[in-house]
């Protein structure tokens, strides 16, 4: 049954019913460790089924370009207030239609077409939106790249300064899509004072843990943050945009009207119920939580013999290279997923593969953590994905199989957000 109830889908659409069905038993019954999912809470989900749907916002509040915000301009407020309050910053800009427009406003808001941006190289770990090749980021600006080391699977600071002091960006990213390390916010503040940068940091994967505790956070060293607000903080499908009130116009400005129309403005909505949620005593040990887990996960992993990049984890994410398993992470993600374990095939760094082909697998413990599982139960999902991987190699369909009775035999103790299976 869904929470929210939608009857009436069932009854005037019943072919998209039914696949929305699916969709809720299979996340019901999978181990969902895709790093950048989660589960939002049935509040969440009746926020952004409302009729704010209907409303039509562009401008901001006070200054709209439509009549009849007379209760929109509130609830816009709030997620701003919710936003400035549990991240301690400044200013929020909570309109950005997700995480990649999000940061193409901060190119907007600073920089002119050409001009050098330095972010984390996407094989490493950054995002296609810190200045990738095939990204609009990479074509209309000049991409100055920085990597990890070969040998710890860190970012080299030293090496970001010298880089830094001899291209001379004008905008400097710190963050990504695949970091299971902390992210030394003050030593890229320091850089980025030094060179004359804009320092821009995406907290996308790691807001929640910021959130709740669980990450040191850039506030007082970024100039500015994006992230999304899904994910860790467990919020619908949006971005917001923080940062010092030197940046606010500019920032305002780039989303509307230099990116966007009018906001949606029933996930504004749920992105405010999100943020009162994550302001709650209970969140900040959901994220504590999730690291634990991490850390739990990937030490069960390394006892069987997989290579971590980084050699572990300190937040939610860990990322495998399966060179010496003997298969590539695409028929590895895909077993893994028949066997009712969803992750993603991902890059390594220095990956000799192809992106669509790559050598590892990349994990994250939120969406796991919602569910109620806590350190406990790591090794045995340890041991699932081993088995699977090795029947993966060896393209063994009957293991898979038994696999994914078992997962869903343990999942059926743990209750899900927003969808339980009929009595």
């Amino acid at each position: 049954m869904h929470e929210p109830a939608v009857p009436r889908l069932q009854s005037q659409d019943p072919e998209i019913a039914g696949l929305v069905e699916a969709e809720a038993r299979r996340q019901y019954e999978k181990i969902r460790l895709i790093a950048s999912e989660n589960y939002v809470s049935p509040a969440v989900l009746e926020a952004t089924g409302t009729v704010l749907t209907n409303k039509y916002s562009e401008g901001y509040a006070g200054k709209r370009y439509y009549e009849g915000q007379q209760n929109v301009d509130p609830i816009e407020l709030l997620a701003i207030d919710r936003a400035k309050e549990l991240f301690g910053v400044e200013h929020a800009n909570v309109q950005p239609y997700s995480g990649s427009p999000a940061n193409l406003a901060v190119y907007m808001a600073f920089l002119e077409p050409g001009d050098p941006v330095m972010g984390l190289s996407l094989p490493m770990g950054g995002h296609l939106t810190h200045g990738w090749s095939v990204s609009a980021t990479g074509r209309w600006f000049r991409p100055v790249r920085y990597d990890v080391r070969a040998d710890t699977g860190r970012v080299d600071m030293d090496q970001v300064r010298d880089l830094a002091l001899k291209e001379r960006p004008k905008l400097i990213w710190c963050g990504g899509t695949a970091i299971p390390r902390t992210i030394d916010f003050p030593a890229f503040a320091e850089i980025a004072r030094e060179t004359g940068a804009v320092l821009a940091a995406d907290i996308a994967h790691i807001a929640g843990l910021i959130a709740g505790g669980a990450h040191p956070s850039p506030v007082g060293h970024a100039d500015v943050i994006t992230t999304t607000t899904h994910k860790t903080l467990r919020g619908p499908r949006g971005a917001m945009i923080m940062s010092t009130a030197e940046h606010a116009k500019a920032i305002d400005k780039a989303v509307f009207p230099g990116l966007q129309g009018g906001p949606h403005n029933h996930t504004t909505a749920a992105i405010a119920v999100a943020l009162r949620e994550a302001a709650q005593r209970d969140f900040a040990g959901y994220a504590r939580q999730v690291v634990a887990n991490a850390r739990a996960l990937a030490a069960a992993l390394l006892e069987r013999g997989y290579d971590l990049i980084s050699g572990g984890t300190d937040n939610h994410l860990i990322l495998i290279d399966l060179t010496n398993k003997g298969v590539a992470g695409k028929p590895a993600a895909q077993a893994l997923d028949r066997a009712g374990i969803e992750l993603n095939y991902n890059a390594v760094p220095f990956d000799p593969r192809k992106p669509f082909d790559p050598s590892g697998l990349r994990i994250g413990t939120a969406a796991i953590t919602t569910r109620g599982l806590t350190e406990e139960r790591m090794p045995q999902i340890a041991a699932w994905i081993d088995e699977v991987v090795q029947a993966a190699a060896k393209q063994d369909e009957t293991v898979v199989e038994r696999v994914a009775a078992e997962v869903r035999e343990m999942l059926a103790s743990y209750p899900m957000p927003g969808w339980t299976p009929a009595p």
